[in-house]
């Protein structure tokens, strides 16, 4: 049985742009999907947080809207649940990569506040991409790619193809003229070569051991990806 390590934001809040805090979290079916997949496969789990704060999860991913209706959200609720390891987090500063076969992040806006200059996050990405382990990054949360930083100063992901949520699905949620900054936008500036899938469908890009989706309907996908690497 190979542990894998699920790193969480810390955050109850998304900072917008005129300073109001927007409560956020994880997305929680972006964290329940592969959950279900890995440990269905026989993998452990391992949660990870900045400061191994106890995540929270947005609110709004578990409504019925967000998860095809009531059953759908009973479903997430329940797996939810389920997922003990949440309620037990690692400090993610104290992280061995070595202890992992691989490396997860789901998203929701969380990311956005805390993982996207988060050192420690950072570092972890930049062994964990330069290790060849699989990595696996969902929606908002290759935010957390923009912390991190190459021997040369570079961002290490510039370059690679990858996806994340796009500005498009941003102002579609009714938040994107609200942000401080788009996703998008600062992955493209980073140096990225972000690839933009139709909004709300499943859209995977798998770039070398580099597997990342664009919103919460990839999560599974993106799961299923990251195994057949595992092998």
């Amino acid at each position: 049985m190979s542990k894998i390590l699920f790193v969480l934001t810390g955050a109850t809040s998304w900072t917008l742009a005129d300073g109001t805090p927007h409560p956020t979290g994880f997305w929680a079916e972006e964290a329940v999907a592969p959950y279900e997949a890995f440990r269905a496969a026989g993998h452990e789990i391992v949660v990870a947080t900045p400061g191994g704060v106890v995540p929270t999860v947005d609110q709004g991913s578990l409504t019925p809207e967000a998860n095809g209706g009531q059953d759908g959200a009973d479903r997430v609720a329940a797996a939810l649940a389920s997922f003990t390891e949440l309620r037990a987090p690692v400090d993610l500063a104290d992280v061995d990569l070595d202890d992992y076969a691989a490396v997860y992040y789901p998203g929701g806006h969380g990311p956005m506040e805390d993982l996207s200059a988060d050192a420690a996050s950072g570092r972890l990405l930049t062994r964990a991409l330069a290790s060849g382990k699989p990595l696996g990054v969902v929606c908002h949360a290759p935010a957390a790619l923009l912390a991190a930083t190459g021997p040369d100063g570079s961002n290490p992901f510039a370059g690679y193809r990858l996806t994340g949520f796009t500005n498009t699905e941003e102002a579609q949620a009714g938040l994107a003229d609200r942000a401080a900054w788009l996703l998008q936008d600062r992955l493209v500036a980073a140096g990225a070569d972000f690839q933009e899938g139709e909004p709300w469908a499943p859209h995977v890009v798998v770039d070398r051991n580099l597997v990342t989706g664009q919103n919460p309907a990839s999560s599974a996908p993106l799961a299923a990806e990251l195994l057949k690497k595992l092998g």
